[in-house]
């Protein structure tokens, strides 16, 4: 038996390390340590509540928009203000316009590049591959990061900047697009459209998404584009054959209209034949390997306070747990709970999720939420109101919940006097990056991580960062 420590991770948010049992030059036992206590729902106990909206985004640069709409939320609760149909448009337009961002970040800057390894010199597509997507040199990235900076561009019209912008509130959004800013939104929409049916899928949208089996996927693969290159890297790396798990999956639902959701909320068992409904009252935080004090497990009742000497604790992560068991969150829970046939199948082959499962949905995604925005930016009515000035939240309590790209994230809010008594952040890393339990249960990544072949490279070894950025830490929003 082996140990290894492997991190920090590059092309990381924030700080990962694994410690790896390796036995005949495979994976045995994995423990994921989320190395740095950020403090955030310490922080916020106290202050005014709408001090809510200016410090939890700031919890991380990358999903900051999806901070601040489930800070926004679950102030929404506690003094009941309903946002108008432009408020609740304008916000879905902004929080997808990060989201696909950060999916086409993860695609092309985290996931891509580790197949332009030397590990892989000999391997006969490695030229292309290299040429394609090597870090910093790669020519994906050079015609990808214009493309996102675009996207950008959306959040400035509607929320004024990005990150960490203010305009998200309980009530709405408060700055209201002009005609030409709605206009400028469109044309945004509408070239990223044409580079993504380009240079990602060399196809028109509409086309990607009527893929509903395993077999038309494997007919694209057989075609041009940046998605299609990943798939045949798939099909001759057996990637569905790694870092597979079959827990339940959960989505806290998102893009919220008149209408309904986009993604509904829900939770998808691997082997079910439909989606149940999310028991938000069985959520709950373990801590008996984590440096911190035991305490209230409802995140309704919890307070965080560290310990850095707890015995047997070996992150600053909390392990959420949904009914006693850990859950798989992500672009591939949305997509299961949606009824989307692809993913179902893909889950279904396979018995559960997998690296390729999971990076085929995030992809995929781009695509479903690329057509919606651009939708959604023809409706909005600029004559009608964005925002509703309602009561402060004074007394009481609330769950704001919205899927950021990882996946589920929820801000559980207390409020007594108008100030915070108690606040806690359950991010999609936590849930996917979480440790052990009181009953010795891995969480997601390191259960994924046990059969992982190392072989003579050790914690070189690529499968190894297959694996975790098939979940794509951000290590920043997991501990506060």
């Amino acid at each position: 038996m082996t140990r290894l420590v492997v991190g920090p991770f590059n092309r990381v948010e924030g700080d990962l390390e694994l410690t790896l049992d390796i036995a005949e030059g495979r994976v045995s036992e994995a423990r994921v340590a989320t190395t740095l206590y950020r403090g955030f729902e310490q922080i916020l106990i106290g202050r005014p509540a709408a001090d809510a909206l200016v410090i939890a985004p700031r919890i991380c640069g990358i999903c900051s928009l999806s901070q601040s709409m489930a800070a926004a939320a679950a102030l929404r609760a506690v003094s009941g203000v309903q946002p108008p149909p432009n408020g609740e448009l304008a916000a879905n337009i902004a929080h997808i316009a990060e989201n696909i961002a950060d999916h086409l970040t993860h695609f092309y800057l985290f996931f891509m590049p580790d197949f332009a390894r030397d590990f892989y010199a000999d391997a006969a597509w490695f030229p292309g591959v290299a040429t394609r997507f090597k870090a910093l040199s790669g020519a994906a990235a050079q015609e990808a990061l214009p493309a996102r900076a675009r996207l950008l561009h959306v959040m400035g019209l509607i929320a004024g900047k990005w990150p960490h912008s203010l305009a998200i509130q309980p009530g709405g959004v408060t700055r209201a697009p002009e005609l030409g800013e709605k206009m400028r939104l469109i044309a945004i929409f509408g070239e990223f459209r044409a580079f993504i049916e380009k240079v990602l899928f060399a196809a028109p949208l509409e086309q990607v998404v009527a893929i509903a089996t395993p077999e038309q996927l494997a007919e694209h693969a057989q075609g041009p584009g940046d998605f299609a290159a990943f798939l045949r890297l798939a099909e001759s790396l057996r990637l569905e054959n790694l870092g597979r798990i079959a827990l339940p999956l959960i989505s806290f639902g998102a893009y919220h209209g008149a209408d309904g959701a986009l993604f509904p909320a829900g939770r998808f068992d691997p082997g079910a034949r439909e989606a149940n409904p999310l028991p938000i009252g069985k959520i709950r935080e373990d801590v008996a390997f984590s440096f911190l004090h035991e305490n209230s497990a409802d995140p309704a009742l919890a307070v965080t306070l560290p310990d850095a000497e707890r015995e047997n604790g070996y992150s600053w992560a909390k392990a959420p747990r949904l009914s006693g068991n850990p859950a798989e969150t992500g672009a591939v829970a949305r997509q299961a709970i949606a009824g989307d046939p692809l993913i179902r199948a893909l889950i279904a082959r396979a018995g559960g999720t997998n690296v390729f499962a999971r990076v085929v949905a995030r992809v995929m995604e781009i695509a479903r939420l690329t057509l919606a925005a651009g939708d959604w930016a023809q409706a909005l009515r600029l004559k009608e109101g964005f925002f509703t000035r309602g009561p402060a939240a004074i007394e009481g309590a609330g769950v704001g919940m919205v899927e950021a790209a990882r996946g589920a994230l929820g801000h559980w809010l207390s409020v007594e006097k108008g100030l915070i008594r108690r606040y806690q952040i359950v991010a999609p890393t936590t849930w996917n990056f979480s440790p052990r339990d009181a009953d010795g249960v891995p969480g997601p990544l390191e259960q994924a991580l046990v059969g992982v072949e190392t072989g003579a490279a050790g914690a070189k070894a690529p499968a190894i960062q297959h694996v975790v950025r098939s979940f794509d830490p951000c290590m920043v929003c997991t501990a506060h």
